[in-house]
């Protein structure tokens, strides 16, 4: 084998930028899974191929991954718009940064302005001229700005024009063109702003506008509508009048002449123009929950048949003056999109909280469409099983427990994952030394154990004194202590302990908020009432408690963060607290804090997130403190803005000085207690990455993403023990794992397509190494397995990338005879892996792992790198 010399250098700032070429070979497992969607906020569909039946990811790369909604030119559906920002006015709404067009029906994209909107409702294109386009901007949902009303192109997106704009306070959510006149449109315009502490839904602001310029002009529709001054009203008080709130809009394909408005108003309701928008009639006063839904539909080939989305679908045969709600059943409701076939009413596309729906049959039956990752996880826990499972909460869709892996070789099925709480989960925590123990929350304090064994249940929220209101959080935190299993935090306004697992429970030290009374908080100019439409939409309560972490190193110290800006912490186990956040320079007053840690390695050492774009503020907080919060340090370098704001930070369990943080847009690490950050994209989609999890035992980094669920990246010790002097190295192998060998069958049959499994780990003992220049291509790496003696007992070939290879040895010798398993006379309790491709000898080994009643019948066997040559 001939020798060869390599050598250059690589400098700290150029890995940085690098760190993903340098580790390309190494993956993200996205595991689901499927069983449950997200919230489907549109569909666009070529209506001349409407043979929908498998669907594949599109937008993946680009800097944003939340879409409002979604347009194809009718006359060429090469062409595609997308407006990025959701506009569904929740607590969890991403914001967007402007409008993306793709002339390759979706394979690649060019961003086209109007960056500052935020939020877009909808897109609709000329279907005379496809560079003709309207875009519907809601705006900024946390705070006043010019960006947003009714923008339109005619050249294609080079140039953008605000042909309406209300004012600072009010957006556009909806618009629908004239199928038979398209410089005919009306406009939805909304005001409406969301807090830290609450919402307000409505406002004089909002309306309906209508052009026949192609929107030179526009006039506010007045006649017939609840506004109107000559329509007779039960309630006559001035301000009810003027609180109008979302608007969905539609007209009717074959007769254009025929509008139907959904208007959320006090005299609101389902509203029918037979005159292009010009006077209206009310038919009903359905209308559910406007400011998360809005959305009306006609049937394409039926005037008389309406949709209204809300938490059930509603649906009326005779022109909206009657609805139904028991047509659409079985699927899971809270409705935002609906498209229905113009050439065949049968044929439905309905998007909700849960995902991607399929009718064939106007909407009695379902195809559940359980094939796509598009889980919106909160919180993640971890067990100690082998393999572990993972436990989480979901928007609106339970809290959920999986497997890692599984014995089957096709993978992780859908079928692996069920349900142990309800309503929208948030956290889910395992009890380490029994992972049948199961601590799952759900909006706005409710919390339960459940036992996995028995399958019994108990509701262990904390229950206030007669005569006093706890507050929780929409998210409330639960922690179980790491000294003592049995003990368990939860937060609401104040700090909760409990002894025996949730049965009994003690509050440690005051209430930790501000105490500050919402009601007497302004919202756009004036303090919400009862005349304000969707008012506190969400938020049940406010002030409570966001984030609790137990010092590992130190049970009597904890600390606690919370909406309203206050981060505490307390050194003798609650009897008494010290605010520490005014010690955070440059940080607004009263800014939520989305995560503190504690570190597990220096007792006085924590870290702290803080994201207050719930208050207009979409700056970039990370902090670090060495002297119990007395002083923190900015350690966001590396973090753009461009990354949205901070949900997570975590650290390594093995190196203090790296961190994972989890953004709106992403992840990134750093290397150096913070000083520098750097994006981990690798194959990861830009999703909100909105918890991180490391295995204490696989030191596995799992992902918990808002809308692509599960992310692991398997054996996370390379990342964490890269250093730039590695790069001056011609072989570099790093620290093996010890690994546990499963016994894995393929337990299915041929079933088709229409079928997810998450990809199982690889099966054995990753061994990683990084090679500084490619070998020649004659030339090969070759590992070799020893034994703790020294004796040779496998030799594999490795791959010869530049940068970062992982090759898995799968436990097996070269006899023909099984081998003795870990801890069997004979067996190996200690193994080494060495690596040769030219003559370089680095050494790098780790402990046998030696497992008793492994699960499934499994055996451990043991694996470390040691001795390797390049």
């Amino acid at each position: 084998m001939k020798k060869i010399a390599l050598a250059f250098l690589i400098a700290t700032t150029a890995i940085a930028a690098d760190i993903n070429d340098t580790f390309k070979a190494l993956k993200f497992r996205e595991i689901g899974p499927a069983v449950m969607g997200g919230r489907i906020d549109d569909f666009a569909v070529d209506e001349r191929n409407t043979n929908i039946i498998t669907w594949e990811p599109l937008f993946d790369d680009q800097p944003v991954s939340t879409i409002g909604d979604i347009a194809i030119a009718p006359s060429d559906p090469s062409i595609v718009w997308v407006g990025s920002g959701e506009a569904n006015n929740r607590q969890s709404s991403s914001w967007g940064n402007g409008i993306y067009k793709s002339t390759d029906g979706g394979h690649t994209w060019q961003h086209m302005g109007l960056d500052k909107t935020m939020h877009i409702g909808r897109v609709v294109v000329s279907p005379i001229d496809p560079n003709v386009v309207y875009v519907a901007a809601e705006g900024n949902l946390w705070g006043p700005s010019k960006d947003r009303g009714v923008y339109k192109t005619s050249d294609g997106g080079r140039t953008w024009t605000n042909v309406l704009f209300v004012n600072d306070d009010t957006g556009v959510s909806d618009i629908a063109m004239d199928p038979a006149s398209s410089g005919t449109l009306i406009a939805a315009a909304y005001q409406r702003r969301r807090t830290v502490f609450g919402f307000s839904g409505s406002g004089p602001g909002s309306g309906l506008y209508k052009t026949t310029d192609g929107g030179a002009t526009w006039k506010k529709l007045e006649k017939g509508l609840p506004w109107d001054a000559k329509v007779e009203k039960a309630d006559t008080d001035e301000q009810a009048v003027k609180e109008i709130g979302r608007i969905g809009v539609d007209f009717y394909r074959r007769n254009s002449n025929v509008v139907y408005a959904l208007i959320e108003h006090a005299q609101g309701g389902v509203f029918r123009s037979e005159d292009k928008g010009e006077t209206w009639t009310k038919m009903s006063e359905t209308d559910p929950r406007g400011s998360y839904y809005s959305q009306v539909r006609v049937d394409p080939n039926n005037d008389q048949r309406i949709w209204v989305c809300g938490a059930q679908m509603y649906v009326s045969d005779d022109g909206g003056r009657t609805f139904k709600t028991n047509v659409i059943q079985r699927i899971h409701g809270d409705y935002h999109a609906l498209w229905i076939d113009p050439n065949d009413s049968n044929l439905m596309l309905a998007g909700s909280d849960g995902g991607i729906h399929i009718s064939r049959d106007r909407g009695r039956s379902w195809d559940y469409v359980n094939t796509i990752p598009l889980g919106q996880f909160y919180e993640i826990g971890l067990d100690m099983q082998r393999p572990y499972h993972i436990c989480g909460g979901l928007q609106d869709n339970n809290v959920w427990c999986g497997p890692s892996a599984t014995f089957d070789t096709r993978g992780i099925s859908n079928g692996e994952w069920f349900t142990v709480g309800g309503g929208d989960g948030f956290y889910a925590q395992i009890d380490p030394n029994d992972p049948n123990l199961v601590y799952a929350e759900s909006q706005d304090g409710n919390v339960l154990r459940r036992n996995l064994k028995t399958h019994e249940s108990r509701t262990i929220r904390p229950l206030a004194p007669e005569g006093e209101r706890y507050r929780f959080q929409w998210n409330s935190p639960i922690v179980v202590s790491k000294f003592d299993s049995k003990t368990i935090y939860y937060g609401g306004n104040y700090l909760f302990k409990s002894t025996n697992r949730g049965d009994d429970w003690t509050r440690l030290g005051p209430d930790l908020t501000s105490g500050q009374d919402r009601d007497k908080l302004l919202i756009m100019g004036r303090v919400p009432d009862k005349y304000t439409m969707s008012r506190h939409d969400g938020v049940q309560a406010w002030p409570a408690i966001t984030t609790i972490s137990e010092s590992p190193i130190n049970k009597d110290l904890l600390w606690v963060g919370t909406d309203d800006g206050n981060l505490q912490v307390t050194r003798d186990g609650g009897k008494t607290w010290k605010s520490v956040a005014d010690r955070m320079k440059g940080v607004p007053k009263g800014t939520y804090v989305s995560r503190v840690v504690a570190s597990h390695t220096s007792e006085g050492a924590a870290y702290a997130t803080l994201d207050g774009h719930r208050s207009s503020d979409f700056n970039v907080y990370v902090f670090m403190t060495t002297d119990y919060g007395e002083s923190w340090k900015p350690i966001r370098n590396g973090i753009g803005d461009d990354a949205g704001t901070v949900h997570v930070i975590r650290e390594d369990l093995h190196n203090p000085n790296v961190l994972f943080a989890g953004t709106e847009r992403g992840l990134y690490m750093s290397s150096d207690l913070g000083a520098h950050w750097t994006r981990l994209k690798l194959n990861l989609p830009t999703v909100p990455i909105d918890d991180i999890a490391i295995h204490p035992r696989e030191n596995d980094l799992v992902l918990g993403t808002h809308g692509r669920s599960i992310s692991i990246f398997d054996d996370v010790t390379p990342l964490a023990q890269w250093t730039d002097s590695i790069t001056n190295e011609e072989l570099h192998v790093f620290d093996v794992r010890p690994a546990t060998e499963y016994r894995v069958v393929n337990r299915g049959r041929n079933i088709g397509q229409k079928v997810f499994f998450g990809p199982n780990a690889a099966n054995g003992a990753p061994i990683t190494y990084y090679l500084k220049m490619k070998p020649d291509a004659k030339e090969r790496v070759r590992i070799t397995i020893t034994d703790k003696n020294g004796k040779v007992v496998r030799e594999m070939d490795g791959t010869k990338e530049v940068g970062v290879n992982r090759v898995t040895w799968d436990l097996k010798t070269r006899s023909l005879t099984a081998p003795p398993r870990a801890g069997e006379p004979g067996g190996p309790e200690q193994t080494a892996a060495g690596a040769t491709a030219g003559g370089e000898v680095t050494e790098a080994a780790t402990e046998a792992a030696s497992e008793a009643g492994v699960p499934g019948g499994t055996a451990a066997a043991a694996a470390a790198a040691g001795g390797a040559t390049a």
